[in-house]
């Protein structure tokens, strides 16, 4: 089974206006709202894809249960634990650019911690576990490292999306697969990594701090895949994204749905830039017609 992991999910309000004046009154066009998180994403994107997932972390007050009727709705399982605080919302302003405004997480008691460390404890080697997002308050900082070294001698196979310290802290815990887009991972080596080459580069130095796979996502520019036998470049046809949400989640479960089918590593690499690609390129997230729509479009390089 694959289990997904947002310890801070949220309610995503999009809401779109014709423009963009600070201290004026705006009147909305459209609105949506629907349940956020990164690891949530990746169930959503998963579920588009007809594999299933269960969707683990926290949820507080009406927005917890916003989120978890959503989760419901959308058929996705979750075992969501139950907080006293309201789950964060998230307000994703869309004009002629985008501005987001990050909502106040809540509070996560030792209690429930506790709780999702026993739910997690039961994963086997069978199991996919992706760790993805943002830390809230009460949870420590060092808290994937924490869930890595529980379940990694047990063999479960982990995607961490992270950046920062828990993306440097986590990479000695040899996570199956990291997903950095090139800022995370030019920060992790104080560098500023602006082609293939120089995230090639770094990527094999996250290798050697104990990654097992790394995909970089590099917007425009493509994406580039490394491991210990290989590497990979990708390139895209130059478009304008329309959709900057979930893009990279959705190249964390493209690839975990293509790896898990048992596709070869560079056609799951391809489906999984096809996914973000996808995901970029329209208002929802991405579907199997989508991406088999896009995939063609993109080119696959061997890197020796």
């Amino acid at each position: 089974m694959i289990y997904t992991v947002t310890l801070n999910p949220s309610i995503d309000y999009h809401v779109w206006i014709d423009s963009w004046a600070e201290g004026q009154i705006h009147k909305a066009q459209k609105e949506k709202k629907v349940a956020g998180g990164k690891g949530i994403n990746v169930s959503k994107v998963l579920r588009n894809l007809k594999m299933d997932s269960v969707a683990l972390g926290f949820a507080g007050g009406h927005s917890g249960a916003f989120i978890a009727e959503q989760l419901e709705r959308d058929g996705i399982r979750h075992e969501l634990i139950e907080i006293e605080q309201e789950s964060r919302l998230n307000i994703k302003i869309k004009a002629h650019i985008e501005t987001d405004i990050s909502g106040v997480p809540p509070e996560i008691p030792q209690e429930a911690l506790a709780k999702l460390h026993a739910k997690l404890d039961k994963l086997t080697a069978e199991d996919y576990l992706v760790l993805a997002g943002s830390v809230p308050r009460g949870v420590p900082q060092h808290i994937y490292q924490s869930i890595m070294e529980r379940l990694g001698p047990k063999g479960v196979r982990i995607f961490l999306d992270a950046s920062g310290k828990a993306l440097a802290d986590g990479l000695a815990q040899r996570p199956f697969l990291i997903k950095p887009n090139h800022h995370e991972l030019g920060d992790l080596f104080g560098v500023n990594i602006s082609s293939q080459s120089d995230a090639i580069f770094y990527g094999r130095k996250a290798l050697e701090a104990g990654a097992q796979n790394v995909i970089v996502s590099m917007a425009g520019e493509g994406a580039v895949f490394v491991n210990g036998e290989t590497a990979f470049t990708a390139r895209i046809p130059k478009q304008d994204p329309v959709n900057s949400i979930g893009a990279g989640d959705s190249v964390v479960a493209g690839f975990l749905y293509a790896y898990a089918k048992g596709m070869e590593l560079a056609e799951a690499f391809r489906f999984a830039v096809a996914a973000g690609s996808a995901t970029a390129l329209s208002e929802g997230f991405c579907t199997h017609e989508k991406i088999k729509a896009f995939s063609p479009q993109i080119s696959i390089g061997r890197v020796e």
